[in-house]
């Protein structure tokens, strides 16, 4: 059965959307009730908080107070608290946009999207907020720590169209990294493996098994101790450039979870702005599903280490 369309859905705050929850029928006698329950995340005291501040709303759009009877087979909505999370000191550019697509340039450490600590210091956020559309939505992933081209559709109804080209890997993605230089491995040089998530979630690992990623690698330019590479990804699995460097011995300089985890969120360490992750989206390809039109972007980033080649 379809669910109907929001209505009702409040406005965007400081480029924060609002969430949703369908409430299903059950034994709750107040809405909090529920929410802290189903979304043990976050305290009941935070939920009753977030309703004394007017940040939890009923389906036709007005606050819902802290003793809020329990409504069953209608829409809650909520916007998250970002008062604690960390300022991120760089900013993204806009190098294009039409009518259907907005092409960022991302610098190192801004998340894309909201998650864990990060709401307002997000890549769409910020997008969200400076342009005011509210539509807006990234069509693929690119990890905090890397910087370069993020994608986003303006319009709800071309987002599967735009979507479908990275499904069906008719994208033509470039990278850039610095990592050691190894004149034994002969290049130009194609890495496959199987890849799956490791004992660590937020960890990737090769194992033994039929390939389910391939990267071709190519010499940009090598120096005494440092290379810079072209990194040519033929699928897109989590981690995948990071991983197959990792695994011929060529970490990518600046990569703290791999090969030994230093990232601050996981071994508690203070974030250290001044060695990001030598990893750069560089050029992205494709013909516009909407427009028929052929598209190629560049970052305008420079790697910091490729000045010591």
């Amino acid at each position: 059965m379809t669910r109907p369309a929001h209505s009702n859905k409040p406005p965007m705050r400081g480029g924060v959307s609002a969430s949703c929850v369908a409430l299903p029928t059950g034994p709750w006698q107040h809405t909090v009730e529920f929410l802290a329950e189903r979304m043990p995340g976050v305290a009941l005291e935070e939920w009753l908080r977030r309703m004394a501040q007017g940040w939890v709303l009923a389906e036709n759009g007005k606050p819902l107070a802290p003793n809020s009877a329990y409504q069953p087979n209608t829409r809650v909505y909520y916007y998250r608290d970002s008062g604690k999370e960390p300022a991120i000191p760089f900013q993204a550019h806009i190098l294009f946009q039409d009518d259907y697509l907005l092409v960022a340039d991302k610098p190192h450490f801004l998340p894309v999207t909201p998650g864990g600590r990060f709401v307002r210091e997000t890549l769409l956020v910020r997008l969200k907020e400076q342009l005011g559309i509210e539509s807006l939505s990234p069509l693929h992933r690119l990890d905090r720590e890397t910087a370069g081209l993020v994608l986003f559709s303006i319009r709800t109804q071309d987002r599967s169209a735009y979507q479908l080209l990275f499904r069906q890997q008719s994208v033509r993605k470039e990278y850039e990294a610095v990592a050691p230089w190894r004149p034994d491995l002969s290049l130009p040089y194609e890495h496959a493996s199987r890849m799956k998530t490791a004992a660590q979630f937020f960890r990737q690992q090769e194992i033994t098994g039929h390939p389910n990623s391939l990267t071709r690698i190519e010499l940009i330019e090598s120096g005494a101790s440092l290379a810079r590479y072209r990194l040519l990804p033929r699928s897109g699995r989590t981690h995948q450039l990071r991983v197959h460097m990792n695994s011929l011995g060529i970490p990518i300089l600046g990569d703290q979870l791999y090969p030994e985890v230093m990232h601050p969120q996981h071994s508690g360490a203070a974030e250290d702005y001044t060695h990001p992750l030598q990893l750069l989206a560089r050029t992205i390809a494709f013909t516009d599903p909407v427009t028929g039109q052929e598209r190629t972007f560049s970052s305008t980033r420079v790697l910091t280490s490729a000045g010591n080649l």
